[in-house]
């Protein structure tokens, strides 16, 4: 959440090059309007978004899943202080570095990846986020972030269907094509990486559903 066009368009471009799923917003209410329908792993939030505050926004996000990191060009220690007792998980003053910034959003991905467990298994498939390890019947696979990202998801939501706009929206961001088969090209290479029995099933008109194999 960045009121600077032009800085949240190049920092989105470059957190995309790093297989970031990336949501913009430029003012506060923007902010709160996403953040009410998805739940997203770490906030990025610039402390003086029009609109609402970026503190308020902070504020009613702060003891949630979400982990924000606050970015404002506020770089005093009293301000670090300031934006922490907010709620803020994080603060990275301006300018940054993208290399710092993503190194950053791991690590807060990471925190919030241990706050809900660990490991994800489903019959004889085991995921672990925080070190990207996926195994099946003990045989590790090498998947890539999408893949991975996709794998997850099945996963979180067993038994559940998963749809192919769910997927969309919580792995790739709001500038996916709706239209495009990238959730049909990523699912085919992942439903051959896992191997048999086929531990993927297709609802037809619903999404996809992992199954306990």
């Amino acid at each position: 959440m960045e009121d600077d066009r032009q800085l949240a368009d190049a920092t989105s471009r470059g957190l995309r090059s790093h297989n970031f799923a990336v949501d913009l917003a430029f003012d506060g209410q923007a902010a709160l309007d996403k953040t009410a329908v998805t739940e997203y792993e770490v906030v990025v939030l610039d402390r003086d978004l029009p609109l609402v505050h970026g503190d308020e926004v902070c504020r009613r996000l702060a003891g949630g899943r979400t982990r924000i990191l606050m970015l404002t060009a506020l770089g005093k220690v009293e301000d670090r202080v300031d934006g922490l007792n907010l709620g803020a998980d994080d603060y990275l003053p301006k300018p940054f570095a993208l290399s710092e910034l993503v190194a950053r959003l791991r690590a807060l991905g990471r925190r919030s990846e241990s706050a809900v467990g660990p490991t994800l298994t489903v019959g004889d498939i085991s995921l672990e986020p925080h070190v990207h390890r996926v195994t099946r019947a003990g045989n590790e696979i090498d998947l890539t972030p999408k893949e991975f990202a996709v794998l997850q998801e099945l996963m979180s939501s067993h038994p559940s269907p998963v749809s192919a706009e769910q997927l969309l929206e919580r792995v790739w961001d709001e500038n996916a094509d709706p239209f495009s088969n990238v959730v049909r090209v990523v699912m085919v290479t992942l439903r051959r990486k896992l191997g048999t029995p086929p531990p993927i099933e297709t609802i037809k008109s619903v999404g996809y559903r992992l199954l306990d194999t």
